[in-house]
This record gives structure tokens, sequence and C-alpha cells, in this order.
């Protein structure tokens, strides 16, 4: 039974590779298109980093008498309140991995339908509504797909709705602001915290870098290879980073807990 389990999960972490590593090939031409917001930008908010106490995350999220619980985080964003503080967003984001309905290699139906249209450079009035509905079912469908509302905020400006391309832009900056506040990405102690594997991508983008190649380490971290932008490279010169590296501790947890047949039918595999 432990070795049907081991070869599982050795299984698991092959998929998880497989799954980014396709990630990065879409996102390479999509995000010619439209991308989060740069490095510049992100470095006027003020975000204190500080490694996350997911306990405490946990309890707090699924307590209805916190202000940080989960389904009261969630009305101040959809209503676009602009009082919601980084603390806010950071319980928000993270919480989320506690909540029953998350998943985190699930896919929304309406996130690919419009992936050959999005390669465009430039789009007619029917394709830009058409981009724009897909996008904005996936975000219903899954608010945290940091892809999706990137390619929102880029269609938006394309029909001239620039206040609503606001909007999303600034809860796109407060996502990945929760996801720079838990660490520095410089080692597995300082190692980014994210929800979704895919938005090692968004981070990587949004510090003016290319992703070349993904490692997985025991017990739950990602290890992104990286590539600094022309830009990135004048601006760092030898400080470049090489790489950085990701938590995904309890994605890989979640989705073990909430999919308890891969295991079982590891257990039920003939023992070679």
């Amino acid at each position: 039974m432990l070795e049907n389990k081991t070869m599982i999960k050795n299984i698991c972490k092959h998929l998880h590779i497989i799954i980014i590593s396709a990630f990065a090939l879409s996102l390479s031409v999509a995000y010619a298109q439209t991308s989060v917001p740069s490095a510049a930008a992100a470095s006027k908010r003020k975000i204190t980093v500080e490694k996350p106490d997911l306990n405490k995350i946990k309890d707090e999220t699924l307590n209805p008498g916190s202000p940080f619980y989960f389904p009261k985080l969630m009305k101040k964003y959809t209503r676009n309140d602009t009082t919601m503080t980084n603390e806010e967003y950071r319980y928000f984001y993270l919480g989320y991995m506690f909540q029953e309905d998350y998943d985190p290699y699930r896919t929304s139906p309406y996130s690919g339908i419009t992936d050959e249209l999005r390669m465009k450079a430039t789009h007619s009035k029917e394709e830009i509504d058409t981009i724009r509905k897909y996008a904005e079912l996936s975000l219903h469908d899954n608010p945290f797909d940091l892809r999706q509302m990137s390619f929102l905020i880029h269609v938006l400006k394309e029909k001239r709705k620039d206040m609503s391309a606001k909007i999303w832009e600034y809860r796109l900056e407060h996502l990945l602001g929760a996801i720079k506040s838990t660490g520095t990405g410089e080692d597995i102690e300082n190692a980014w915290y994210v929800i979704y594997p895919m938005h090692e991508y968004d981070m990587v983008q949004l510090l003016g870098y290319e992703a070349t190649d993904a490692q997985f380490i025991d017990p739950g971290y990602d290890y992104l290879s990286v590539m600094p932008e022309e830009e990135t490279a004048k601006r760092l010169k030898d400080k470049v980073a090489k790489g950085f590296y990701f938590n995904v501790e309890v994605p890989q947890s979640q989705y073990e807990l909430k999919h308890p047949e891969s295991l079982s039918s590891a257990d039920d595999a003939p023992a070679e």
C-alpha cells in the first residue's frame, strides 16, 4: 500500500510540472497582448513581507465572527470596496485554500473558449464582446483566475471602458501584492505562497522575468528558472535573479484531500 501511495504521489508531481509547463507555453503568447502590472508599478505599493501563519488564516477565514471570515471578504471584494486593506487581501487570497470549493487544479469550462481570439493583435467589436463575456464567466466561476483577469483588463481597455479596466487592475494588483507579501522567493525558507501553481508565472512576469524551466522540490515547492526581460537586465545588472521558489504544500495536500480516489486507485493497483 505504501509503495502504491508513493507511486501515485510521484505521478501527481509529474502531472503538476506538466500542468504548469503547459501553462507557461500558452501564457508566453497570450501575455504578449496583455500583462500583469509592471514591477515599477508594484514597487509603489507598500507591502509588508511576512511568512504567513496558515493555521491562523484558516481559523480566521472559517470563523463567522472574525473580520477575516471569507464570505465577508468576498462581499467586500465583489462590491469593489477600495477600503479593503492589504491584510484583508492577504487573508482573502490565502484563505481561499481552506474553502470547500477550492481545488488547485480545477479549470473553468469557460477559460479556454477564446484562446485563439486572444492570440490576435487586434479584435473586432464582436470579438472583444466574446472575449469579455467568457472572461467574466470564468471569473465568476473562479475569482482568482489572474490570467482571465488580465485578459479582461485588456479587452476593457480596447473597448474604452477605462473605469471598469481600472477596477479590475486594482483587484489584480492587490491579489499579486498578497502573494508578494508572503516572502521573497529567494530560497525555500522565503518561498512565495500561491494558491494555484499558475500564479507562479504571474509573479515572475510581475518582476520582469520570463520562466524558462520548472522543477518540483519535496515536500511541496516549485522552483522556476527565469530569464530577465531586457529592461529588467538593464535595471538590475549583476543582481538579476536566476530563479524563484514557490510554496505549494497546501495546494498539494488539498488536492489529495479532495481527490481521495487518486490514492484509492493506487491502493487497488496490483503490486509489480
